[in-house]
């Protein structure tokens, strides 16, 4: 059975101030996510990637048009979407155990302590830290804690799981991990994830679709589909030669420059 539902987003516009200071962020943006889909957006820096995925979240209002989940508008957040934020540092509260990190937002929605602390560890053994629930997030590596920032975000049982660049913060060899783990979660689960990121190949061996934004104001350039499967791994999905074409052909869309069209997408 499918879990959640689509997030629509149709002619979305969002300007900061007013009159002759008003600046337009995003502009006329339209895009659709279904459910279990994986899909990527990038674009270059500023180009309003965090403000979209705020507006997906909920935690954004645009100026104009809409966001929608199923049938609902989205303007505040859903019990349905989760976030999960670049800055581990900041969303992890060091005070605080790492299971009691993750069970947070539960005890909001009034979840009993045991039961809190049940869901909190089955979470932080799904992204494979089974025995670090008694310890504090600044005794854990930086790949380790979001670890624990992607678990938290799991708590929450919620079917779509937005992810602003998630491991931005982290060493190579810790973001090839995460993003494998991000893969495995996503089939196990069968959840629906968006990541923003300004990492074209990161973006290309997570997404079914890639999305690009462009220009000022910023709007969608194109979408691109990524016919490599679900079952991708770092050196034989990387060394894909459609992997390679689909990565020139997003990078030739950021710069602005004439995409070039190889065999296999003048087959798709």
């Amino acid at each position: 059975m499918t879990r959640g539902s689509s997030l629509h987003v149709e002619d979305l516009c969002l300007s900061f101030g007013t009159g002759p200071q008003e600046h337009r962020v995003l502009e006329g943006l339209s895009l659709r996510v279904d459910p279990e889909e994986a899909v990527c957006v990038v674009g270059p820096s500023g180009a309003g990637k965090t403000t979209l995925l705020r507006c997906l979240a909920g935690l954004a209002r645009p100026t104009s048009g809409e966001v929608r989940y199923g049938q609902q508008r989205l303007t505040e957040p859903h019990a349905d979407i989760a976030v999960v934020s670049q800055d581990y540092r900041g969303s992890l509260l060091p005070w605080l155990r790492v299971w009691d990190n993750v069970a947070f937002p539960l005890q909001g929605r009034g979840v009993k302590k045991a039961v809190r602390r049940g869901r909190a560890l089955e979470c932080l053994d799904a992204v494979g830290l089974p025995d670090v629930g008694d310890k504090y997030p600044w005794q854990l590596s930086g790949g380790m804690q979001q670890r624990v920032a992607i678990a938290r975000g799991l708590a929450y049982d919620a079917p779509v799981l937005l992810m602003d660049e998630p491991f931005g913060s982290v060493d190579a060899q810790s973001r090839f991990d995460l993003e494998d783990l991000t893969l495995r979660l996503r089939r196990q689960l069968g959840i629906t994830v968006v990541v923003v990121t300004h990492d074209i190949d990161e973006a290309v061996y997570l997404g079914d679709r890639v999305i690009v934004l462009g220009g000022r104001p910023t709007a969608v350039l194109d979408t691109l589909a990524v016919p490599l499967g679900t079952d991708r791994d770092q050196l034989t999905t990387r060394a894909d030669p459609r992997f390679a074409e689909l990565r020139t052909r997003v990078l030739a869309l950021i710069r602005g420059e004439k995409v070039p069209i190889g065999p296999e997408a003048a087959r798709q």
